[in-house]
């Protein structure tokens, strides 16, 4: 089981027995899944994490976006803790992250439908 938190560190760069950054860290994932919730991912009493205790499965269990969820969640939180200098980069993350929120959508829609 992959922890949120560990998870999200990786892909920003940071080992996961650094733990200087982890509560800034753990309020922008918390941000994102946040997000999530609204769009329909998981819980509608929404979901949070503390530590890196938290696992993916735990947010959102048995779900084909699943890895779209943790690019999504990854990119929200790097505009947030580590944002690029060049506005052109900004501009093509917050690209896709918004194709990214209508991809899950479209995924969630078609679990629905089945």
């Amino acid at each position: 089981m992959e922890s949120i938190l560990t998870s999200v560190k990786k892909l920003l760069g940071i080992e996961e027995e650094y733990e200087h950054f982890d509560a800034d860290i753990i309020i922008s994932i918390n941000s994102a899944l946040s997000v999530l919730t609204q769009i329909g991912v998981g819980s509608p009493d929404g979901f949070s994490i503390t530590d890196k205790t938290a696992v993916w499965t735990d947010f959102i269990p048995n779900s084909p976006a699943l890895e779209l969820i943790k690019s999504y969640t990854h990119l929200r939180v790097k505009l947030v803790f580590d944002p690029p200098t060049s506005s052109f980069v900004i501009e093509s993350i917050n690209k896709t992250i918004g194709e990214f929120e209508w991809r899950i959508q479209v995924m969630l829609e078609a679990e629905q439908t089945t």
